[in-house]
């Protein structure tokens, strides 16, 4: 088996690796080259060494002012989305009535593309401001507020289902065993259920830290960085860089490349930290 292995591993694994190679490993390499370049296509890139880095983090790009509004969001976004999250899935496996139509309802938001929501919130939230005579635009707090109720709607079902699935994993006889010993429900659910879930939330904060980060469709929709760019996230930015100011394009790749180690090493220290509170039934 060993050797049929070694002999015919190639086979099985060359395609896939090729088909990797070519669809992430080669795009990654050149726009990591582009990032150092001057460009307006791929076909005339001259290099100009770090330049592009240094004018990436220049005042006139917005670039920090983004970084620092896109980690408001997804810090926020973190706390809310898995708190909603964690309740709507630990109401639902009480054994009430109709939680099969609840856990419909709660999860249909996710299906909805992102340009869709944004513009429907934007709809709904100057509908309500006008009451006021503002808008989300006029003001960055309500555009801050307006993100954040968008990205709660979209992503509570899905990371709910996540954490449905994690609940019912919980071993019966682990909080039978804690309710005869007279551990009340708080006791119970600090002590025993969320550390047990700890799988399932290790999942959802990743999923929640890497999408909050890369959100642009509905931050394009929504408030499409206004009032003067002072709502704009970091994907937006990279791509009004990139495509909406020529000869700018080596530093919208830099920016790219940026923004890709940044959540790469957020991700990691991330899961690190919470798979190692982890436990084994």
């Amino acid at each position: 088996m060993i050797k049929a292995l070694k002999k015919f591993g190639l086979l099985f694994v060359g395609p896939t690796f090729l088909a990797y190679t070519l669809a992430f490993l080669a795009p990654f390499a050149i726009g990591l080259y582009l990032s150092f370049a001057k460009f307006t296509t791929v076909t005339n890139a001259t290099f100009v060494g770090v330049q592009n880095y240094i004018d990436a983090f220049s005042d006139k790009q917005g670039f920090v002012s983004a970084l620092i509004f896109t980690a408001a969001i997804t810090i926020v976004s973190i706390i809310t989305v898995n708190v909603f999250a964690f309740a709507i899935a630990y109401a639902l496996t009480r054994k009430l009535k109709g939680t099969n139509f609840f856990r419909t309802v709660f999860f249909m938001p996710n299906l909805i593309g992102g340009i869709v929501l944004g513009y429907t919130w934007q709809t709904i939230l100057n509908a309500i401001l006008l009451h006021w005579q503002t808008t989300l635009v006029t003001n960055a707090t309500y555009g801050f507020v307006g993100l954040i109720i968008l990205i709660n709607w979209q992503m509570v079902g899905y990371m709910m289902i996540i954490y449905i699935a994690g609940l019912q994993g919980v071993p019966k006889e682990l909080i039978e065993a804690a309710e005869i010993d007279g551990a009340g429900k708080w006791t119970i659910l600090r002590n025993v259920t969320i550390p047990m879930v700890m799988p399932s939330i290790t999942i959802c904060l990743f999923l929640t830290l890497s999408n909050s980060f890369k959100l642009y469709d509905q931050n394009l929709a929504l408030t499409n960085g206004q009032p003067l760019d002072m709502t704009e996230m970091v994907a937006l930015n990279i791509v009004n860089t990139f495509y909406s100011r020529v000869g700018f394009e080596g530093v919208g790749q830099a920016k790219a490349v940026i923004f890709f180690l940044i959540v790469s090493v957020i991700a990691f220290i991330q899961l690190r930290a919470t798979r190692s509170k982890e436990v084994e039934a």
